[in-house]
């Protein structure tokens, strides 16, 4: 396994589609396993193939439950709308407001070639919904409805409703929300 370089936003292959992969064989579990290396490396929750420079349909995913390898996922349902602060690795330094589904329901292959689908709320459902943009070339600056600074403390007086698993600086905290906070997607 390897840690591999993080392409960062100015980078034109980030704005291209991944290409479905048609073989699941060493050589895609060697890039999952490394794709996972560097997003742990990175202190990320989530990684893309196209992040490292391979654009094939191959994310990673750890928010707290475990890792989760997805081949070619695709989100099939989704329900509702929220609004809630996104980071990401290839844009280091800048977060933004982005509304994502309140639930998704992502249908994909393991590494073992298995159909597998998943269910997602919460930290996992932003996760998927973000991997998956990047799959399209899509960044989450480019539909952002608005860039704030990393330290700007959002709150409920903007009228906005926000995604619950997102810690906006409240007094009580848990653990786990503030390992969340100081990951990046």
């Amino acid at each position: 396994m390897g840690i591999r370089n993080i392409r960062v936003d100015e980078d034109p292959l980030l704005k291209k589609k991944s290409r479905t992969v048609e073989k699941i064989d060493d050589r895609i579990k060697m890039i999952l396993d490394d794709m996972a290396e560097t997003m742990y490396s990175a202190k990320g929750l989530g990684l893309a193939g196209v992040q490292v420079g391979i654009l094939r349909n191959l994310v990673v995913i750890d928010v707290g439950d475990g890792l989760i390898k997805l081949i070619n996922p695709q989100i099939v349902s989704s329900e509702g709308d929220v609004l809630g602060r996104e980071g990401c690795l290839s844009v280091p330094g800048v977060h933004g407001l982005v509304t994502r589904p309140l639930s998704v329901k992502v249908e994909a292959l393991n590494e073992d070639g298995e159909e597998i689908t998943i269910e997602a709320t919460g930290m996992l459902k932003k996760a998927l919904c973000h991997e998956l943009d990047h799959l399209q070339g899509i960044l989450f600056t480019d539909i952002a409805e608005r860039i704030i600074d990393p330290s700007e403390n959002i709150d409920d007086e903007m009228g906005i409703t926000y995604d619950t698993d997102i810690d906006f600086g409240d007094e009580e905290e848990d653990d786990e929300e503030e390992i969340e906070e100081n990951r990046e997607l």
